[in-house]
């Protein structure tokens, strides 16, 4: 029986330079789509999946990050005081549990891979996810969900998968795989940023993992990769043949919030899908098309 997942690392460390001047002083996590900072929607998507501790890792000026997930009297009082019930169940609505959250610094921009590593002790033995913010996933069940529920099934390392255009394998992992069976297919490679024409498959890995704790032996190591930096592709490639691999076609839609037209895609999509503001969205949009 595979080990339940109930950790997830949630790297934030990024100084969101493709948002300035937005991001001169607030962290990009932090960034809102609609009402909700990005980084409110990953953690969502965790606790949809039945995950409860995270571990973000963070550097300078993410203080905002912490403080959003803490508890806030003074303002839950004055809501209270104020009869706004809806206000003080979404405030509280984005607290996490009292010991149920851990910042750690990456104290150098390293790579992604050296992010994760720096989450290796509050870990552990144990499996885990591994969320990057700026890639927003819209789904239900949500990909974090999607992707426990692969890992229950084949007890190993499972990341989410996407086809891409071949001429964007270049800003992506791609996996090679095989035996492909509803949706879910064992990996036999891994290639971080290929060429188009090394690529060897469409199939980009889009930010979102579950892993055992086994790739922390390679990451140990500071290997740098494409880029100069040390990449998490790379350790989870050498993990292939010794663990189960597995990647998951996710079922759902995803926005990358790392570009300004992601950013601004996904704050339409979301407001187009919610009921509280799809109307309204939709009169808005006719009357800018209208000029």
């Amino acid at each position: 029986m595979a080990q339940r997942v109930r950790k997830a690392v949630l790297p934030v460390a990024g100084l969101g330079t493709r948002f300035l001047p937005a991001t001169k002083a607030m962290p990009k996590e932090m960034l809102t789509v609609v009402d909700r900072p990005l980084i409110q929607y990953a953690v969502e998507e965790c606790l949809a999946a039945g995950i409860e501790e995270f571990i973000f890792v963070t550097g300078r000026n993410k203080s905002a990050l912490e403080d959003h997930f803490d508890a806030a009297f003074e303002l839950e009082a004055m809501l209270e005081q104020r009869g706004k019930a809806r206000e003080l169940k979404q405030t509280q609505g984005a607290t996490i549990k009292a010991g149920n959250a851990v910042f750690t610094r990456q104290q150098k921009p390293l790579g992604l891979g050296h992010a994760v590593w720096c989450a290796r002790e509050w870990i552990g033995h144990e499996p885990f996810a591994v969320l990057l913010p700026d890639e927003l996933m819209i789904g239900s069940p949500t990909c974090t969900a999607q992707l426990v529920a692969a890992h229950d099934k084949t007890g190993g390392n499972v990341i989410a998968v996407m086809d891409v255009p071949r001429e964007q394998t270049r800003s992506y992992g791609i996996a090679a795989v095989k035996a492909e069976k509803d949706g879910l297919a064992e990996v036999t490679g891994l290639i971080e940023k290929p060429k188009p024409e090394q690529a060897p498959s469409t199939l980009a890995w889009i930010g979102r993992c579950v892993l055992l704790p086994d790739v922390f032996r390679y990451l140990d190591h500071h290997e740098a990769g494409s880029g100069g930096e040390i990449q998490l592709t790379d350790a989870m490639a050498k993990m292939i043949g010794s663990n189960p691999f597995h990647a998951l076609r996710y079922v759902g839609r995803r926005y990358d919030c790392g570009s300004r037209i992601g950013f601004l895609e996904a704050n339409v999509a979301v407001a187009l899908h919610r009921a509280d503001t799809a109307a309204e969205t939709r009169a808005l949009l006719d009357r800018l098309l209208k000029g």
